[in-house]
C-alpha cells in the first residue's frame, strides 16, 4: 500500500480505520476484523471512550508491532499536567505500554491553551510515553503559532476533508511542511455525497463503489482517509480504495464539487471548540 511520511520519519498506510461509536464486545468484535482484514492504522481519541476496545483488540490479535494505534488529547485536559495525566490514562485504557501516535483534539482557540497542550505532547513523545505527535482541526494560523513558541510542527494534522470540502489550502500547507494530513469524515456524514452523480458516474466507470471513489480521491489529493466500518464486508471494500486509481480529470471533476459551506457540521476550528 501507499504510504505517507511526515518531516520527523513517521511514515503511515496510505488509509487509517476510524473507531468512533465502535465501543464495548461489539466494538472490539469489529475492530479485531478490521486488523484481520489488514488494515494496521487505528485511529481512537479519549472521548471516543472506546480506547479500552481498541486496546483489547491490538492485544487479542498478537500483531502489536504492525499497528498503529492514534489516540487525542480532549479539550477540557489542555492544560499542561492535565495533558500528561490524560496522556497516562490512555495507556491505562489501553493496556499498551506506548501509544504510536497522540493529537490534540481540537485547538479550541477562545481557551488559548493549545500551546501549552502541545508542549505537554512534546514531553510526553520525549519520555516515552507516545513515538509521534500531531494534532487535529489546526489551521495555520494555529500551526504557525505552535512552530514559532516550541520550534517544532507536528507530524500530522487530522481535519475534516471530503468532496463537499477539499480543503486545498491546509493540504498545501501540510505538503509545504511535511504535515501528513488525514481526512476525518471522508465519505460524508448525514447528506448526499456518496450518492451523487459525479461519484456514480466515476464508480460505474471503475466498477467500484461510491465510497471507494472518495476514498481513492483523498488518498490522489495526498490525504489519508479515516473511514469507518463494522461490517468485514465494507471493511474489505474501504481497503481496497488503496488500489484504485482515478484520472487526473477525475480527481478535478471531484474536487470540483467542493462548496463554500462544505463543513458537515459548521465546526470552524477558528471559533468552534469541543471538551
Amino acid at each position: 500500500m501507499q504510504t505517507f511520511t511526515a518531516h520527523g520519519g513517521l511514515t503511515l498506510p496510505a488509509l487509517g480505520f476510524g473507531t468512533y461509536r465502535l465501543n464495548g464486545d461489539a466494538g472490539v468484535h469489529a475492530i479485531e476484523q478490521a486488523i484481520d482484514g489488514g488494515w494496521t492504522l487505528l485511529d481512537s481519541a479519549f472521548n471516543y471512550e472506546n480506547e479500552g476496545a481498541v486496546g483489547r483488540a491490538v492485544r487479542n490479535s498478537g500483531r502489536r508491532d504492525e499497528l498503529v494505534v492514534t489516540s487525542k488529547l480532549p479539550g477540557r485536559h489542555h492544560a499542561h499536567d492535565e495533558a500528561i495525566a490524560t496522556i497516562e490514562e490512555s495507556l491505562f485504557r489501553t493496556g499498551l505500554d506506548v501509544l504510536d501516535l497522540y493529537l490534540i483534539h481540537w485547538p479550541n482557540p477562545g481557551v488559548d491553551k493549545y500551546v501549552e497542550a502541545w508542549g505537554a505532547l512534546i514531553e510526553a513523545r520525549d519520555r516515552g510515553l507516545v513515538k509521534a505527535i500531531g494534532v487535529c482541526n489546526f489551521e495555520p494560523e494555529h500551526l504557525d503559532r505552535l512552530q514559532a513558541e516550541t520550534g517544532e510542527l507536528p507530524q500530522v494534522n487530522q481535519i475534516e476533508l471530503h468532496p463537499y470540502f477539499p480543503q486545498a489550502e491546509l493540504l498545501a500547507y501540510g505538503a509545504e511542511h511535511g504535515i501528513i494530513t488525514e481526512a476525518w469524515t471522508p465519505l460524508g456524514r448525514g447528506n448526499d455525497l456518496l450518492e451523487h452523480p459525479v461519484l456514480t458516474e466515476i464508480a460505474r466507470a471503475h466498477d467500484a463503489t461510491t465510497a471507494q471513489v472518495a476514498l481513492a480521491w483523498s488518498i490522489a489529493l495526498g490525504a489519508l482517509p479515516l473511514p469507518k466500518a463494522a461490517s468485514p464486508q465494507r471493511q474489505a471494500e474501504n481497503l481496497a480504495a488503496a488500489d484504485l486509481a482515478l484520472t487526473d480529470d477525475e480527481v478535478a471533476r471531484i474536487t470540483a464539487l467542493g462548496r463554500p459551506d462544505g463543513r458537515t457540521y459548521d465546526q470552524d476550528p477558528t471559533r468552534y471548540e469541543e471538551f
